[in-house]
């Protein structure tokens, strides 16, 4: 790779980097390339990227980034996992996979800027996905009106049967 090559390929990574919500850092040493073709498929159905890149220029395309934090974990052969919406699917997908190839190593991550560990990008890939996040928040959203709606409704069934209960007794009076 020239420099005009490296250079193009720092700023571009840079770009990448600027909006990216996250990163995670992973060891892929000892992986096949179809291996590593299959996790990066995985990634990209969940709307993030692996980047192999070397250190130097992970480290140069970082600055000014929030993956600055990140630059003390970069030590041997490492890829960088950029993440654009969903932190979790991501997670979730290097777990996995990690699970099945033991060859790749989870060192560390960030997430807005802020350094998370390998034992915090585990934990994340433990929390239910984006979606059914979503989901949840819409349900417990919707369950306030729900239950002031029947509240409502009991008030006024009970008024209705006062009412019922007072036209039996004046026509009981009445007759």
């Amino acid at each position: 790779m020239n420099k005009e090559q490296k250079e193009q390929l720092i700023t571009d990574l840079h770009a990448r980097l600027e909006i990216a919500r996250g990163t995670f850092l992973v060891h892929y040493q000892g992986l096949q390339v179809g291996d590593l073709n299959r996790l990066r498929n995985d990634l990209r159905n969940t709307g993030a990227e692996l980047q192999v890149v070397k250190n130097r220029l992970l480290k140069i395309a970082s600055r000014g980034t929030g993956n600055e934090s990140l630059n003390d974990h970069m030590k041997g052969p490492s890829a960088v996992t950029i993440l654009h919406d969903d932190i979790i699917g991501p997670a979730k997908a290097l777990v996995d996979f990690a699970k099945d190839f033991g060859q790749l190593v989870i060192t560390s991550g960030q997430i807005s800027g802020k350094e998370i560990s390998a034992e915090d990008v585990r934990q994340l890939a433990k929390l239910p996905g984006r979606e059914v996040l979503l989901a949840q928040v819409l349900s417990a959203m919707q369950a306030v009106p729900a239950g002031f709606v029947r509240v409502l409704g009991g008030i006024l069934s009970k008024l209705l049967y006062v009412l019922k209960a007072i036209e039996q007794q004046k026509q009981e009076a009445g007759a």
